[in-house]
């Protein structure tokens, strides 16, 4: 897989060289990415942005599960306002994540674990974004 991926553009110093950023898309079995080929892809990239069906289909677009998305580019291609929110952001949105499927087998559930989860469902309305509808990013960061 790595070979693919350097081979994906050799562009010639003579014409004026550059590069070219490959974007490979693996599709998990039932969202499994310990299986070979993407640990593969994953250990090669500078990266994954792990999209989830279920998300999908209640709703939430893009449906990006920030748990399992990583960069290893981080916060160094972000603007300073971006990255202020960003960290945060997405740690909060995997702990909900997390907190909502163990919620779903229980029904009593405290105070302070009924808020969490209320924040986080408002974080994700609030997140949605419609189709063919690109944010500025000083709006994002808001």
């Amino acid at each position: 897989h790595s070979r693919l991926l350097e081979r994906a553009a050799k562009l010639n110093d003579e014409l004026g060289g550059g590069s070219l950023t490959a974007l490979p898309f693996i599709e998990t079995q039932a969202g499994d990415i310990s299986a070979y080929i993407p640990t593969n892809v994953i250990s090669i990239t500078d990266g994954q942005i792990f999209l989830q069906s279920d998300l999908f289909f209640s709703g939430v677009r893009p449906a990006i599960n920030a748990g399992l998305s990583v960069s290893r580019v981080g916060g160094s291609a972000q603007t300073k306002a971006m990255k202020s929110v960003a960290g945060t952001l997405r740690l909060d949105l995997a702990s909900f994540r997390e907190l909502e499927a163990f919620a779903a087998f229980g029904s009593d559930l405290d105070k302070a674990t009924q808020a969490k989860l209320n924040r986080g469902a408002r974080t994700v309305e609030i997140l949605k974004q419609g189709l063919h509808k690109p944010l500025k990013v000083e709006k994002q960061v808001v």
